[in-house]
C-alpha cells in the first residue's frame, strides 16, 4: 500500500540574499540540545564536523547573532535565538500536522485509484476531530495496510458529513457529567438511533495546560480573566471550544475578558507547543500534549471519544475488519500508554440511547 508523507519546510532570507534552508540547521541544534556539544551532534545528524560549523557560521551571519553558548563544565547550549527557532519548528510541526496528515492520507487514495485501476480496492473514509488516540489508529491500520482515508475536521464537521454520506466514520467526543447532554445534543441532531451507531474509541482527561511549574498559580478557570495572563484558544467550531465555552457559561465567566480568546489553534498539540515556547501562559487540551510538551496539567473533565457509522456499515467486510482492530490489545496498550486516555471500553460498539442513556434522541 502506498504511504505519503507531507512535512513542513521553512527557509529564512534577509532582503534579496539566497534564502537559508531550515532544515539541516534545525536538526543540528536539536542534535546540540541533546548532546551537549557540536562534536557529538554532527554525528547524531551525519554531518561531518567542518560542515555542521559552516551551517552554524551561516546562520548566524544571516541573524548577526550567535545560535551557541559554551561554559566551562556546561558544554555547548542553545542561546535563546536558537531555543525560538527550535520552538518555531515543533510549533509548525503541530499546528500543520492535521491538515498535512489529511492532504497525505487524500494523495494516497488518489494514487491508489491511479495503480490498482480495476482491483476494485474500497477506502474507508474517516472524519474526525484531531486526537491521539486516533492518530495511533491510523498509525496501526497503516501496518496491516488497511485503506482508510482520514480527513481531520471538528466534531461537528464530521457527524454532518456522515449524515450526507460524505464519510463512513465520523469522530466526535463528548464530556462525562454535567455538560453531557447539552454536547450530546449537538450532535444528535445529525445522528439518527434507526440509523446510526457508535463504536467506543477511548476515554481521556481534559484540562487546562499550563507553563513548567505553573508559575502564575493557575488553579481552575476563573483564573483566565486574569489581566496578565495570555491565554491560547483552539479554533471556532472545535469540539474542545465549545467545551470550554459551555464550562465559562457555567462559572459565569466573560470569555471576552481573557486575553487570548480569539486566538485560535488547530490542534491540542498546537496549544502546548504555544504554551511551551513562552508565548502564552494557559491553554486548554489533552494531558497527553501537556506531558509532550512538559507542561502543568490541571484536569477539568474527562470524555468519551466515539466513531458514529451506518449500522449498514457494520456488515460491511472491510469496515468489520477495521473494528476487529479496534478490539485487539495492541491496539489497547497503544491508547493505555497515552496519558490521560484509557481503552477500558475500546472496540465496543453501542446504539445511541445506550450510550447515552436518559437523552431524548
Amino acid at each position: 500500500m502506498l504511504k505519503v508523507h507531507i512535512r513542513p519546510h521553512w527557509e529564512i532570507s534577509f532582503n534579496n540574499d539566497a534564502p537559508l534552508d531550515t532544515a539541516t540547521l534545525l536538526a543540528l541544534l536539536l542534535a546540540i540540545q541533546e548532546q551537549g556539544s557540536i562534536a557529538a551532534a554532527a554525528k547524531a545528524a551525519g554531518l561531518s564536523y567542518r560542515y555542521a560549523w559552516g551551517v552554524l557560521r551561516e546562520a548566524e551571519d544571516l541573524f548577526g547573532e550567535p545560535l551557541l553558548e559554551t561554559g566551562r563544565g556546561r558544554g555547548t547550549r542553545l542561546t535563546l535565538l536558537a531555543q525560538k527557532l527550535v520552538w518555531a519548528d515543533r510549533r509548525i510541526a503541530a499546528r500543520l500536522s492535521p491538515t498535512l496528515d489529511s492532504l497525505a492520507s487524500e494523495l494516497e487514495t488518489e494514487l491508489g485509484k491511479v495503480r490498482l485501476r480495476g482491483v476494485g480496492l474500497r477506502t474507508i473514509r474517516m472524519d474526525a476531530s484531531h486526537g491521539f488516540a486516533v492518530a495511533a489508529l491510523t498509525g496501526y491500520l497503516d501496518k496491516i495496510e488497511l485503506p482508510v482515508e482520514l480527513r481531520y475536521r471538528t466534531s461537528l464537521d464530521a457527524v454532518a458529513a456522515l449524515a450526507r454520506h460524505e464519510c463512513d466514520l465520523a469522530g466526535f467526543h463528548v464530556p462525562e457529567g454535567a455538560f453531557e447532554e447539552e454536547t450530546a445534543r449537538r450532535y444528535l441532531r445529525w445522528l439518527d438511533p434507526a440509523k446510526h451507531c457508535l463504536v467506543h474509541i477511548c476515554g481521556r482527561q481534559q484540562g487546562l495546560l499550563v507553563a513548567p511549574g505553573n508559575p502564575l498559580g493557575v488553579e481552575g478557570l476563573a483564573d483566565l480573566v486574569r489581566p496578565k495572563l495570555r491565554f491560547v484558544n483552539r479554533q471556532a467550531g472545535s469540539g474542545t471550544r465549545m467545551l470550554l465555552e459551555m464550562m465559562l457559561e457555567r462559572a459565569g465567566i466573560d470569555r471576552e475578558a481573557i486575553n487570548g480568546w480569539n486566538s485560535a489553534e488547530f490542534t491540542h498539540s498546537a496549544v502546548a507547543a504555544y504554551i511551551a515556547s513562552g508565548m502564552a501562559d494557559a491553554g486548554i487540551g489533552m494531558r497527553t500534549a501537556a506531558e509532550q510538551f512538559k507542561l502543568g496539567f490541571i484536569p477539568l473533565l474527562r470524555e468519551r471519544y466515539f466513531f458514529a457509522l451506518h449500522l449498514d456499515a457494520l456488515e460491511d467486510s472491510l469496515m468489520a475488519q477495521l473494528l476487529a482492530v479496534l478490539r485487539q490489545p495492541g491496539y489497547h496498550r497503544l491508547v493505555n500508554a497515552l496519558p490521560g486516555y484509557d481503552a477500558a471500553r475500546t472496540g465496543s460498539i453501542e446504539t445511541i440511547p445506550e450510550a447515552f442513556p436518559g437523552i431524548r434522541t
